[in-house]
Parts: structure tokens; C-alpha cells; sequence
């Protein structure tokens, strides 16, 4: 029995560069920067006071029922602009004969970012004398949270907002496995349609961490860049002065459809690319750090390849993790030389978190459109602020410009904090 073939028919997204598909990819190709000095909140006594915002976002100037989302967290909303988007191009909406109980949903989407000042106001408060007085904060929670804010902050809600929005009833998911969430969850989504359990997954996701507590987190780890006078040139993958990431916010969703679904609907002209691999691994080594040889990573390169029936020297572009990390970007460079043996040195290879900074759960989706978009034009995203070459990263990161190329299959790759890769490989579309 053949294995049931998985297209894309639909992509939506929103991120610091703008909202939509064809905005993203033109400020890729244009070496746009995305971040600027954090508004969400004051960070201005933080170790790097500037992040990757997505500008004035208002839900009501995307969707027309957004009254019935108006408790969504930040992440959430950006999840319902997206799918919207998606499920529009897919022509989805319109499908009479659409049954959704074999529609589902699989995200990779963090917790959604919830008013801390009113929280934190309860705790401080609530300490006196050393001790956590919980009358006294219950007594300040009932009057100053809100219960239901509170539970949107939870992960699952990003796909449960999504299904009340689709009227889907198939099954829906929500991983968490940090920066490679969405990747995951693609590539299990893609599972699922072969499996028989459905025939369109709307997969991708969505994060928002610029709060105070996400800023302190990943600025006591020294993962964050703190070049506070240099912000539009500080993320720098795969740069000799590379010092850290940024952290961004966004959504990406992706509609994926079993062959003979999305054909049903239309012409081969509406499907997007074709996914022909998927590879998941665990390094097993440390809760933040990656295995410092990159075995986790080129295992996920390698099954991916394995899944997709392909040789390494078949890959025509890597989209990079390329977080612009110390650590990251040699491990992965290593990673990459490891799958791909020989091979490797032909390959351009490139980081688009140069321009939108780190998604964290929702980078890994959008990194995949914006392959696919390559794909569609023969034309590969820069790596830009990339100065100084590093002795340890000395493969062909596509500096600073964009740059034509011939691509018929790419490899998109995400490794998360804990020790979680995962590598997808897709190809332009072809006819069966």
C-alpha cells in the first residue's frame, strides 16, 4: 500500500516584520530588521531592553468575530489571524462537502502571555512577615484577576480557539517542546494525514514571551544579545560576535492536506509544496545545552532524509536553526557537517532570525513558509549582520543578500532547549 502524500494548500502569518505571507517573504528577501526597543512593557533596567514585536495589532482588524475570542492571550490572537489567513487560501471555507471531523489541529504554541502587573501586585501584597498570607490573597485575587485570563494562558487554548473558530472536530493537539514546537508539530500533523487519522491538519504555532518573566528567564540563561546600542545588527548568526539571541513573538499556521483531498478542491496550481520528510530526535544530555557534538541534530537531519527517500547531496537549501547563540550555531554548523558528510559544503545554509529575531514554539513554522516561498521563487533568505566569519561556522550561510537558486527539494531544521530537533524536508509540488 503507497504511503498517502501530504501537500500544503494553505500559510498564514504574523510576526515583527508584519502580517501575512507575501509581507514576511518580501522583507526576507529585502534583509529587513524586525526589532526595536521593547514596548510591551519597560524593560529599560533589563540586560537587553529590545525584542521582536509584532506592531499594532488589533484582532478586530483581522477577524470579523473577535468579540468571541476577546479573552484570547497575545499568542492566541496571533494563532486565529493566522489560521484565518491559511484556511482562506486553502479555500477551505467555501468547502460544502468538507467533513470536519477528519480536520484537526496540531500546534506547537507556548503559554500565552497574561497581565503580570495585576498578579504580581496579588503576591507582593499578599507576603507579610515572611509568609505567604493566602486569606489575604485570595481576597485580592477575586478583585483584581481575571479567572478567565488566567486560564487562556494555558497552552492548550491557542487550538482550542482555533477550533471553535474552524468548526473543526477532529482531533487537536498542543505540543511544547520549546524553540522546535512548531516544527514538531508540523511534522506530526503530517503523520496523522498518513496515518488515516485525518485528512487536513491546520499545524503550526505560536508564542509570545516578551513579558517580565520570559525576558528574566532567557536573560538569566545569557541566551539573550545585550548589544543595546547596536539592536537592528545584534542578531548574527553564525558571526564570530554572535552574542545571542532575540526574543520575538509571532504565529505561523500551515494547512496540510492528504494528495487526493486538496486535488479534489482544485488544480495542482493550488498546492503550495509537497512534505516528504520528517525527523525528531532527543539529545538526551542536559535540560538547556545541546549534545556539544551535534548528535541529536544530525540524527533528526538523517531521519528526515531516511523519511523522504532522499540523498543528502538532493538537498538544495537548508533553512538553518541559526539562533545566533555561542553554542547553537557551532553545534548545528558541526550537526549539519555530520548528516550530510561531504555533501554539506555545496549547500547554502541561512538564518532568517537574523531579521525576525527568535519565535521560540512558533519559529519553526515560520521558517517553513518561508521555505516554501522559496521553493516558489528559486531565490534563498539571507543571513544578514553576518561580518565576521568564525573558524567554527565555515559553510555557506548565504550572507547578508538574497540569492537566486535553482531549489526543488529543502530541508528546514529546529532544535530546542532539553534537547529536542526536528528536520523537515519538502519539495516543489509534483504531479502524480
Amino acid at each position: 500500500m503507497s504511503r498517502r502524500r501530504v501537500v500544503i494548500t494553505g500559510m498564514g502569518t504574523v510576526t515583527p516584520l508584519g502580517i501575512g505571507v507575501e509581507t514576511l517573504w518580501s522583507a526576507l528577501l529585502a534583509g529587513a530588521n524586525g526589532v526595536g526597543r521593547t514596548e510591551l512593557f519597560d524593560a529599560s533596567t533589563f540586560p537587553s531592553t529590545f525584542s521582536g514585536q509584532v506592531p499594532q495589532f488589533d484582532l478586530a482588524d483581522h477577524l470579523a468575530d473577535a468579540d468571541a475570542h476577546a479573552t484570547a492571550s497575545r499568542a492566541t490572537r496571533f494563532a486565529l489571524v493566522a489560521a484565518r489567513q491559511a484556511w482562506d487560501q486553502a479555500r477551505l471555507n467555501g468547502a460544502a462537502d468538507l467533513d470536519r471531523s477528519r480536520v484537526g489541529i496540531y500546534t506547537g504554541s507556548g503559554e500565552g502571555a497574561q497581565d503580570f502587573d495585576p498578579f504580581t501586585r496579588c503576591l507582593i501584597a499578599a507576603w507579610t512577615g515572611g509568609h505567604l498570607d493566602a486569606v489575604r490573597w485570595a481576597d485580592l485575587a477575586s478583585k483584581l484577576l481575571n479567572a478567565r485570563r488566567e486560564l487562556e494562558q494555558e497552552p492548550n487554548m491557542v487550538p482550542a480557539h482555533l477550533a471553535a473558530l474552524l468548526g473543526i472536530t477532529g482531533p487537536v493537539v498542543n505540543i511544547l517542546t520549546a524553540c522546535a514546537a512548531s516544527t514538531q508539530a508540523v511534522g506530526e500533523a503530517v503523520l496523522r494525514i498518513r496515518d488515516g487519522a485525518a485528512d487536513v491538519m491546520v499545524a503550526g504555532g505560536s508564542h509570545s514571551m516578551i513579558h517580565p518573566l520570559g525576558l528574566t528567564g532567557f536573560n538569566r540563561l545569557t541566551a539573550l544579545s545585550t548589544r543595546n546600542d547596536e539592536i537592528e545588527t545584534a542578531s548574527r548568526p553564525f558571526d564570530l560576535t554572535r552574542d545571542g539571541f532575540i526574543l520575538s513573538e509571532g504565529a505561523s499556521i500551515l494547512i496540510l492536506e492528504e494528495l487526493d483531498s486538496a486535488l479534489s478542491r482544485g488544480g495542482p496550481e493550488r498546492i503550495l509544496a509537497e512534505i516528504i520528510g520528517f525527523g525528531s530526535s532527543a539529545d538526551a544530555f542536559r535540560i538547556t545545552d545541546q549534545d556539544p557534538e551535534g548528535a541529536g541534530g544530525a540524527a533528526a537531519m538523517r531521519l528526515a532524509l531516511q523519511d523522504a527517500a532522499v540523498r543528502g547531496e538532493q538537498i538544495d537549501y537548508i533553512s538553518a536553526h541559526g539562533t545566533a547563540t555561542k553554542q547553537n550555531d557551532s553545534v548545528e554548523t558541526k550537526a549539519m557537517k555530520a548528516a550530510f558528510g561531504e555533501a554539506i559544503g555545496s549547500i547554502p545554509i541561512s538564518s532568517i532570525k537574523s531579521m525576525l529575531g527568535h519565535l521560540i514554539a512558533a519559529a519553526g513554522a515560520t521558517e517553513l513558509i518561508a521555505c516554501v516561498m522559496a521553493l516558489r521563487d528559486n531565490r534563498l533568505p539571507p543571513t544578514t549582520n553576518y561580518r565576521t566569519p568564525d573558524v567554527e561556522c565555515d559553510l555557506d550561510y548565504v550572507p547578508n543578500e538574497a540569492r537566486d537558486a535553482k531549489l526543488d527539494i529543502v530541508m528546514s531544521n529546529s532544535f530546542g532547549f532539553g534537547g529536542q530537533n526536528n528536520s523537515i524536508v519538502i519539495r516543489r509540488f509534483v504531479q502524480p
